[in-house]
Protein backbone atom coordinates (compact mmCIF):
# COMPACT_ATOMS: atom_id res chain seq x y z
CA UNK A 1 0.00 0.00 0.00
CA UNK A 2 1.26 3.10 -0.92
CA UNK A 3 0.22 6.49 0.88
CA UNK A 4 -0.21 9.84 -1.56
CA UNK A 5 -0.60 13.38 0.50
CA UNK A 6 -1.58 16.37 -1.42
CA UNK A 7 -3.32 19.60 -0.55
CA UNK A 8 -0.47 22.09 0.76
CA UNK A 9 0.17 25.36 -0.67
CA UNK A 10 0.77 29.70 0.70
CA UNK A 11 -1.83 30.22 2.67
CA UNK A 12 -2.35 33.71 4.52
CA UNK A 13 -3.01 33.47 8.07
CA UNK A 14 -6.07 32.67 8.98
CA UNK A 15 -6.69 30.80 5.58
CA UNK A 16 -7.64 27.30 5.63
CA UNK A 17 -6.47 23.83 4.00
CA UNK A 18 -7.79 20.96 3.32
CA UNK A 19 -4.83 18.02 2.93
CA UNK A 20 -6.00 14.80 1.07
CA UNK A 21 -4.24 11.27 1.78
CA UNK A 22 -5.00 8.94 -0.67
CA UNK A 23 -4.73 4.94 -0.15
CA UNK A 24 -3.50 2.98 -2.92
CA UNK A 25 -5.14 -0.12 -1.35
CA UNK A 26 -8.29 0.01 1.16
CA UNK A 27 -8.28 2.07 4.07
CA UNK A 28 -10.64 0.36 5.92
CA UNK A 29 -7.80 -1.87 6.94
CA UNK A 30 -6.03 0.25 9.06
CA UNK A 31 -6.08 0.07 12.46
CA UNK A 32 -5.46 4.12 13.07
CA UNK A 33 -4.96 7.05 10.24
CA UNK A 34 -2.60 10.19 11.61
CA UNK A 35 -1.19 13.43 10.14
CA UNK A 36 2.22 14.51 11.31
CA UNK A 37 4.34 17.36 10.45
CA UNK A 38 7.47 18.79 10.47
CA UNK A 39 9.66 22.08 10.28
CA UNK A 40 13.76 22.12 10.12
CA UNK A 41 15.94 20.95 13.21
CA UNK A 42 12.63 19.71 15.09
CA UNK A 43 11.40 16.34 15.15
CA UNK A 44 8.04 15.24 13.58
CA UNK A 45 5.44 15.92 15.39
CA UNK A 46 1.67 14.31 15.50
CA UNK A 47 -1.11 16.77 14.83
CA UNK A 48 -4.13 14.52 14.38
CA UNK A 49 -5.03 10.72 14.53
CA UNK A 50 -8.21 8.71 13.77
CA UNK A 51 -9.15 5.16 14.18
CA UNK A 52 -11.03 2.85 12.27
CA UNK A 53 -13.67 3.24 14.55
CA UNK A 54 -13.81 6.99 14.18
CA UNK A 55 -12.44 8.31 17.58
CA UNK A 56 -10.06 11.38 17.05
CA UNK A 57 -7.51 12.87 19.06
CA UNK A 58 -5.38 16.32 18.75
CA UNK A 59 -2.41 18.09 19.26
CA UNK A 60 -3.53 20.75 21.65
CA UNK A 61 -1.68 23.58 19.44
CA UNK A 62 -4.62 22.58 16.80
CA UNK A 63 -7.56 21.27 18.83
CA UNK A 64 -10.72 23.32 17.88
CA UNK A 65 -9.01 24.38 14.00
CA UNK A 66 -8.16 21.22 12.33
CA UNK A 67 -10.70 18.20 12.17
CA UNK A 68 -9.27 14.93 10.83
CA UNK A 69 -11.80 12.08 8.96
CA UNK A 70 -12.09 9.53 6.23
CA UNK A 71 -13.69 8.10 3.64
CA UNK A 72 -13.27 4.29 3.02
CA UNK A 73 -15.41 4.35 0.21
CA UNK A 74 -12.55 6.69 -1.51
CA UNK A 75 -9.58 5.03 0.46
CA UNK A 76 -8.87 8.52 1.38
CA UNK A 77 -8.62 10.57 4.85
CA UNK A 78 -8.25 13.83 5.26
CA UNK A 79 -7.06 17.28 7.34
CA UNK A 80 -9.25 20.20 7.59
CA UNK A 81 -6.81 22.86 8.95
CA UNK A 82 -8.92 26.26 10.18
CA UNK A 83 -7.94 29.37 11.22
CA UNK A 84 -4.17 28.55 10.34
CA UNK A 85 -1.10 30.55 11.57
CA UNK A 86 2.30 30.86 10.87
CA UNK A 87 2.95 28.34 13.37
CA UNK A 88 1.33 25.74 11.72
CA UNK A 89 4.06 25.96 8.53
CA UNK A 90 5.67 22.53 8.27
CA UNK A 91 5.25 19.63 5.48
CA UNK A 92 2.70 17.40 6.49
CA UNK A 93 2.72 13.72 6.61
CA UNK A 94 -0.24 11.13 6.57
CA UNK A 95 0.57 7.72 8.18
CA UNK A 96 -1.38 4.73 8.72
CA UNK A 97 -1.20 1.63 10.81
CA UNK A 98 -2.21 -1.51 9.51
CA UNK A 99 -3.05 -4.72 11.71
CA UNK A 100 -1.39 -3.16 14.30
CA UNK A 101 2.03 -3.23 12.85
CA UNK A 102 2.78 -2.36 9.57
CA UNK A 103 3.39 1.14 8.83
CA UNK A 104 2.66 3.47 5.77
CA UNK A 105 3.78 6.90 5.52
CA UNK A 106 3.24 9.60 2.59
CA UNK A 107 5.74 11.51 1.06
CA UNK A 108 4.95 14.79 2.39
CA UNK A 109 3.06 17.97 1.79
CA UNK A 110 4.54 21.38 2.41
CA UNK A 111 2.24 24.05 3.93
CA UNK A 112 3.11 27.42 4.46
CA UNK A 113 1.09 30.04 6.16
CA UNK A 114 2.67 33.78 5.30
CA UNK A 115 0.91 37.08 4.27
Amino acid sequence: VQLQASGGGLVQPGGSLRLSCAASGSISMFNVMSWYRQTPGKERELVAVITQGGSTNYADSVQGRFAISRDNAKNTFYLQMNNLNPEDTAVYYCYALERLSVRYWGQGTQVTVSS
